[in-house]
């Protein structure tokens, strides 16, 4: 059976194929437009399609992550609710509404349109349900407590619910503006970051100040009598054009100018750390209790705030007599796996599958492809004619301190660089974290990189959970070990941690068993092969563009090997020194 999930249509919108219960084909819209990624995902829904090797009537299925018409009443009443005195605002609420209803029901209209006369069923499903489904049908847990938190979801913020088996049984559910993510992305806007995209600044942000504002945003997100989350009203207020903002009550307890300009570096990192202690502290109140309450000890975490790695870490930590799953794609994008397999198993009642390891379901391309990409842009290049050569040649730059861009199978589905787009570097080199900050990511000096080891060695320096492997938590260097730099550690000696499993990325693993040979670790530094404010790079284009772009000294694209001048004099077995001094 084939069913084609969509995320819905407001953000990041992404494509799925899910073929007899297994993950065939998945893609973020964003990675193959490079552009803004809203409405419906034409150009994921036409590769997954074409990596299925199925067209529109071949499907048999097609599942949406969103209810409109429900999502459109909830979010109506919900405001009509909350702010029965504010009716210039509330009119042009009600018009954004029902323009972005419209909007939605066209999209499947034009769904419709494309299938034509086919049998196949269309699914229009909850969202949060499918935020549940994707965290708990891709864990490896027969029974969990899920929770899943976002902004807004079909008019919903949040829900509990229990996994078992092939079923979800919904048991609460939070309804919008009760959303510790909608809080978070206005802090992230008041921190000057940029909202929906950039609240991964303000987590790591948040280490470098203390929670000065953390009773303040208690008082704001949680109630006197319930466990969920629940904004205190009289911390909003509605714009004349009916966009729900921070009241100045907010502004006066916090001692922020409400009338807007920069904020003070301590003032930003202080509330920056208030919001990140406040939403784990509810967060993991909940989980805590409900897991005693039903007596579980396994829990599925879905939904955009729990992109949150440090969130994620904080929660383990917590939690330290239970298992935490978080999928690779948490986010709005993840609902398309997530529809898929809500209609496979609880539409269609089929059994659970196992699932492979890894998330690289995006485009993969030949090596003719490749080829004729290179030739048509005039690069210059030498085909590694075997792998010794391609391994030989990318360890000789990483000795020698160059960033290396690796472009090898398919795209990981997900925010994160797996080791299939990543930009690599020894963590030894000098000034590596000057240059790839200042050179290729232009990226602030918070933000930490992650390092990439081989699952064999990782217990021997870090003490670290499976989730390092899609690199959605945290790992601990282990007490006396001092083999990676200290500028690679967070405060606490915790590492942004990826564990490589030969059987999950068998070229990345050799890889890092071939650097380590010669190196003090079997160990790189890995960042997403992307320029500032982009995705993650998906065809051979892309990368082509982001190589001559930026100051990455070589790129390694299936049995192509591209260098710039220094990197050429390393490969001619010249040395070159570390481009900083």
């Amino acid at each position: 059976m084939r069913i084609l999930g969509l995320s819905s249509f407001r953000h990041d919108t992404s494509a799925a194929i899910l073929a007899d219960g297994q993950v065939v084909a998945a893609v973020e819209d964003v990675k193959l437009t490079r552009s803004q990624s809203r409405g419906l995902p034409e150009a994921a829904i036409k590769f997954c399609l074409e990596e299925a090797g199925l067209g529109w009537h071949d499907l048999d299925a097609i599942a949406v992550a969103t209810r409109p018409v429900m999502g459109w009443a909830r979010r109506s009443w919900g405001a009509s609710s909350t702010f029965p005195l504010a009716p210039v605002a509330g009119g042009f609420y009600q018009a954004n509404e029902l323009g972005g209803l419209a909007r939605d029901l066209s999209h499947f209209r034009v769904l419709r349109h494309k299938n034509g006369t086919s049998p196949c069923r269309f699914l229009s499903l909850d969202h949060h349900r499918c935020h549940a489904a994707s965290a708990f049908y891709l864990s490896p847990f027969d029974r969990a407590l899920i929770l899943t938190l976002d902004e807004s979801g079909d008019g919903r913020t949040g829900m509990l619910a229990l996994g078992e088996g092939t079923g979800i049984r919904v048991l609460e559910t939070v309804s919008f503006p009760h959303s510790l993510a909608w809080v978070y992305s206005r802090i992230t806007e008041l921190l000057g970051f940029v909202p929906q995209k950039e609240e991964h600044k303000t987590q790591w942000l948040s280490l470098e100040g203390e929670p000065l504002f953390k009773p303040v945003l208690m008082n704001m997100l949680r109630g006197p009598r319930t466990r969920l989350p629940r904004v205190d009203s009289s911390y909003l207020d509605h714009g004349v054009t009916g966009r729900l903002r921070l009241s100045s009550k907010l502004y006066r307890q916090a001692g922020i100018p409400e009338e807007g300009g920069p904020l003070a570096d301590d003032h930003r990192r202080a509330l920056a750390s208030s919001i990140q202690q406040a939403c784990t502290e509810i967060v993991g109140d909940l989980l805590e209790s409900e897991c005693k309450r039903r007596g579980v000890s396994a829990v599925c975490l879905g939904g955009g705030l729990f992109q949150n790695v440090l969130l994620v870490a904080d929660l383990e930590k917590r939690l330290a007599g239970s298992q935490i799953f978080v999928p690779p794609a948490p986010g709005n994008s993840g609902s398309a796996i997530g529809a898929a397999m809500l209609a496979w198993h609880q539409k269609k009642h089929r059994e659970r599958c196992d699932v492979m390891p890894g998330s690289y379901w995006g485009p993969g391309f030949g090596r003719h492809a490749v080829k004729d990409i290179l030739d048509n842009s005039k690069a210059r290049y030498a085909v590694q004619s075997t792998s010794e050569r391609k391994f030989d040649s990318t360890v000789r730059l990483l000795q020698a301190g160059k960033i290396v861009g690796w472009f090898q199978g398919r795209t990981e589905f997900g925010p994160r660089a797996l080791g299939n787009r990543s930009l690599l570097a020894s963590p030894w080199a000098p000034y590596v974290r000057e240059n790839l900050n200042d050179f290729v990511k232009h990226r602030e000096w918070f933000r930490p990189f992650a390092i990439s080891v081989t699952e064999e060695d990782a217990s021997l320096y870090f003490e670290w959970s499976d989730l390092c492997r899609s690199m959605n938590s945290l790992a601990t260097l282990r007490a006396g070990v001092d083999v990676i730099p200290p500028d690679f550690c967070l405060p606490g000696g915790r590492v942004r941690l990826h564990v490589v499993s030969r059987r999950s990325n068998p070229l990345f693993w050799d890889l890092l068993k071939r650097f380590g040979q010669a190196a003090p670790a079997s160990m790189l530094l890995n960042t997403s092969f992307n320029l500032a404010g982009e995705p993650l790079v998906a065809r051979p284009h892309d990368a082509v563009r982001s190589y001559f772009c930026s100051g990455i000294d070589a790129l390694v694209m299936e049995n192509f090997l591209l260098s710039k001048a220094t990197a050429a004099h390393v490969l001619a077995g010249e040395h070159a020194g570390a481009r900083a001094s």
